[in-house]
């Protein structure tokens, strides 16, 4: 990193602190104490307000209402920005109707050169579900969930949400304080933790029709998450993978998936993990994926409703499956 580049994001990162000594520049940035000492008296120098305290525990801190330089960005942090944003195009994510502003705001920023760089790079790079006839077009499909924004500008004020789900061929509400947000599979979940049953649930952002501000008060999060952490999982998938079933895991699986290996060279793995099927279309997902992972595959524990739906599978023509 550039002498002028450290500096810039030294600048930046005491200024969001209240308080900073020369260790934790030192250990931030990598630098030795001499190199940290010149910086921050560069910085000094340069107007920003530091005040320092004497003593064992002393430091700096930044005056109040200090005013940092104008933004600048190397050419390599513009190409890395605008990439990023334009592999969201065609993503269903909230705000994207903003996008021709942003990009116009992204491009006054910058100089002549670096837009002219930006423009080839537009026409150079597509990116998986990209309209190549036109890679700018906005179509409707692609716009996000409606109630997806609207989750996300509720949850920036509280948390705890009355959540009203379709579920079949009948409508609840439950009270969740939500736990997180996620894309899989080109579509939007909500993970939350139902505050009136105590346990974990799991919603399709398109399966919600309401929600609203839960009418309670305030909710500790730590207990909720120790109740979570106390709750075991009835582990009800157990699959033991060889190397061709883990090179399949890699290039995909499910977000709340993961493997842990059991040799060194990571050549052999064993998955476990609790599922739920609700819905014929979640179970023929789930069997989807586990005849892509392929016949490099032993399976020990498996539901009888995903056992009976692959039966007759080759997946199972070299091997016995427990019923459970």
């Amino acid at each position: 990193m550039k002498k002028i580049e450290r500096i810039n994001i030294i600048m930046r990162y005491i200024n969001n602190r209240s308080h900073f000594t020369i260790s934790e520049i030192m250990q931030e940035f990598s630098i030795s104490r001499s190199t940290a000492i010149r910086d921050v008296r560069e910085i000094e120098a340069m107007g920003m307000p530091l005040v320092a305290e004497v003593g064992r525990a002393g430091g700096y801190f930044v005056m109040n209402n200090s005013v940092l330089p104008t933004i600048r960005f190397t050419d390599d942090e513009i190409k890395a920005l605008f990439i990023a944003f334009m592999a969201t195009r065609n993503q269903q994510l909230p705000y994207l109707k903003s996008r021709q502003s942003l990009t116009e705001k992204i491009l006054g920023l910058i100089s002549e050169n670096q837009q002219d760089n930006l423009i080839l790079l537009n026409q150079l790079l597509l990116f998986e579900g990209t309209n190549s006839i036109n890679p700018d077009l906005l179509e409707l499909s692609d716009l996000p969930q409606p109630m997806l924004e609207k989750m996300i500008q509720s949850l920036l004020v509280e948390r705890s949400l009355l959540v009203t789900s379709k579920e079949a061929n009948e409508v609840k509400t439950y009270p969740i304080y939500v736990l997180h947000l996620y894309r899989e599979k080109n579509l939007w979940h909500m993970e939350g933790f139902d505050l009136k049953e105590e346990k974990r649930r799991f919603f399709p952002i398109d399966h919600l029709i309401q929600i609203e501000p839960y009418p309670q008060k305030k909710i500790n999060k730590k207990k909720i998450l120790q109740k979570l952490t106390e709750q075991p999982e009835t582990i009800n998938l157990i699959l033991e993978l060889g190397p061709k079933a883990i090179a399949q895991f890699k290039k995909y699986h499910p977000l709340k998936f993961s493997v842990s290996y059991t040799n060194p060279y990571q050549t052999t793995a064993v998955l476990k993990a609790s599922i739920i099927v609700n819905d014929s279309e979640e179970l023929a997902e789930l069997a989807n994926w586990l005849l892509f992972l392929g016949r490099d595959l032993k399976i020990t524990k498996i539901p009888n409703k995903v056992l009976n739906y692959l039966k007759g599978s080759t997946l199972f023509y070299h091997q016995e499956i427990p019923e459970s």
